[in-house]
């Protein structure tokens, strides 16, 4: 929901074999990139609130330091105006988002205070000497609500705030979520909320990912030719991987050959190549800061055009192609699918981690999300089905985490929040055609005081993103919806 955090997150590129680049839909660092466009203006400086560790418990007096950022350059204290809430989520919160993106036009327009909290066991909001099962306990959406709710009121009595002043919460990725919940929990401190790509579903088998991967495929080429290629390229690596292994090792630049691999090995490798092209939809066109700049016109329309260029390569070395700029991109030396090395980087319990170890916890205990290949085994065979997933869970933090304690959290956070049919008011739901967590989203609108806003061809969070010259008319409108939406709830021209 890699998207992930909010407040901005900066892609960690290093040197390594290891690490996965992207995981159960989730970039390294995060969901949520740092917001292109930026300058070098002045950053705020990090800030410290202290915070109670388990609010289910009003006994339990621990607390410790949570980062946030406050920019106050756009707000008048003597006429005070509504309060921006920028939720972090499953990465660092990054300064950068408190000068740019959508809600700081927003903020400037209805001089708003933005406020931005970084989410509890991300970032350097470290509630815990280190990540252990049995720390962890405390890591979940409920605490993070609880969180901002305690942050809110601190808030209003810090800056001494009349009780008229409404707050409005914005979030993208997970905290989409987290805003759309705080609004239906919290009702009295948050006025309003804009969640954007927000899956309000909790879903274990989360199968209809990979099938919106390959539906953005046709919709941005406007036809089946990088499918079929896509298609055939998968099925050529099946058949050589049972007769030339050395090839596919070869060609994919693997860290280590394929005999002697584990079954679990082989899934890894698949879940793999598959993930290259759910990152590239996932975060197609948007406009954030790119690790490199070469790399910010890796589309998807290039990288089709890349798989179906005439010429006699098989499609097969095409793929591999585009896996080797991925390689580089994220500075991967080889393909690592070693699933032991893998899961022996989950289990670090050290802070030095970037934050995979902590979002798989939350998608054992709370979320599922996993995006498995059932729902397109034509496109990308069937190698990393549900099972493969539930392992990791069970590997990683004990048997105890199977498929009915993962299945039985699932239908609790759903319950809990209400899901598709979460009963809420104020709240704008915002997402795109072209990212793969639209299909765990409210996509049209059903209720008019919660209405939705879909847009066609964006992909994660592009709506959240400063504008750009290169803005579909889409996107256009539909920021200028979102601004319409928080005018006429802040009784605002």
């Amino acid at each position: 929901m890699r998207c992930l955090t909010i407040a901005g997150l900066l892609f960690l590129c290093y040197v390594t074999q290891g690490v996965k680049h992207f995981r159960l839909g989730r970039g390294k660092g995060g969901n949520l990139g740092a917001p292109g466009g930026y300058s070098g203006e002045k950053l705020p400086p990090a800030q410290w609130f202290k915070q109670r560790l388990d609010h289910s418990s009003p006994s339990d007096l621990r607390t410790w330091k949570q980062r946030y950022f406050v920019n106050d350059s756009f707000y008048d204290f003597n006429k005070q105006g509504p309060v921006f809430l920028m939720i972090g989520g499953e990465g660092p919160a990054d300064p950068r988002w408190m000068v740019k993106g959508a809600w700081i036009d927003y903020a400037k327009k209805f001089n708003a205070l933005c406020i931005n909290l970084e989410h509890r066991y991300y970032g350097e909001s470290h509630p815990t000497e280190d990540i252990s099962v049995k720390n962890l306990q405390y890591l979940s959406s409920y605490q993070a609500l609880a969180d901002l709710a305690n942050f809110i009121t601190a808030m209003n009595n810090k800056y001494k705030l009349q009780r008229s002043v409404r707050w409005i919460a914005f979030g993208g990725s997970y905290p989409g979520s987290l805003a759309a919940w705080l609004r239906l929990k919290y009702p009295h401190l948050v006025y309003a909320a804009v969640s954007s790509s927000g899956p309000l579903l909790a879903k274990v088998n989360f199968m209809e990912y990979y099938e919106v991967v390959v539906d953005a495929l046709r919709e941005k080429t406007g036809g089946e030719d990088c499918v079929t290629e896509l298609k055939s390229a998968h099925n050529q690596i099946t058949a050589m991987m049972q007769t030339h292994p050395h090839i596919v090792e070869k060609e994919f630049r693997v860290c280590k050959p394929f005999e002697g691999a584990s079954e679990n090995d082989i899934k890894n490798f698949y879940n793999s190549i598959a993930d290259d092209f759910a990152d590239l939809v996932q975060y197609n066109e948007d406009n954030r800061i790119s690790a490199d700049v070469k790399y910010k016109n890796l589309t998807i329309n290039t990288v089709c055009n890349m798989l179906t260029s005439p010429g006699s390569e098989p499609a097969y070395k095409k793929l591999a192609a585009f896996n080797s700029i991925i390689l580089e991109k994220s500075n991967q030396t080889c393909l690592d699918y070693s699933y032991d090395n893998m899961i022996k980087e989950l289990r670090n319990m050290s802070w030095g981690s970037e934050g995979a170890r902590q979002w798989m916890y939350q998608t054992c205990t709370e979320f599922g999300f996993y995006q498995t290949s059932s729902g397109e085994i034509e496109v990308f065979g069937n190698q990393f089905n549900l099972d493969f997933f539930i392992q990791q869970c069970e590997d990683v933090f004990g048997k105890k985490y199977n498929a009915d304690f993962v299945q039985a959290s699932a239908e609790w956070t759903n319950s809990n929040y209400g899901a598709l049919d979460i009963a809420t008011t104020r709240v704008v739901f915002v997402h795109g055609s072209v990212d793969p967590w639209h299909a765990l989203g409210i996509t049209k609108t059903q209720d008019n005081d919660a209405p939705a806003i879909y847009i066609k061809g964006t992909a994660h969070c592009a709506n959240m993103y400063p504008r750009s010259e290169n803005d579909s008319s889409d996107l256009i409108e539909a920021r200028v919806e979102i601004e319409q939406y928080l005018a006429g709830w802040l009784g605002l021209p």
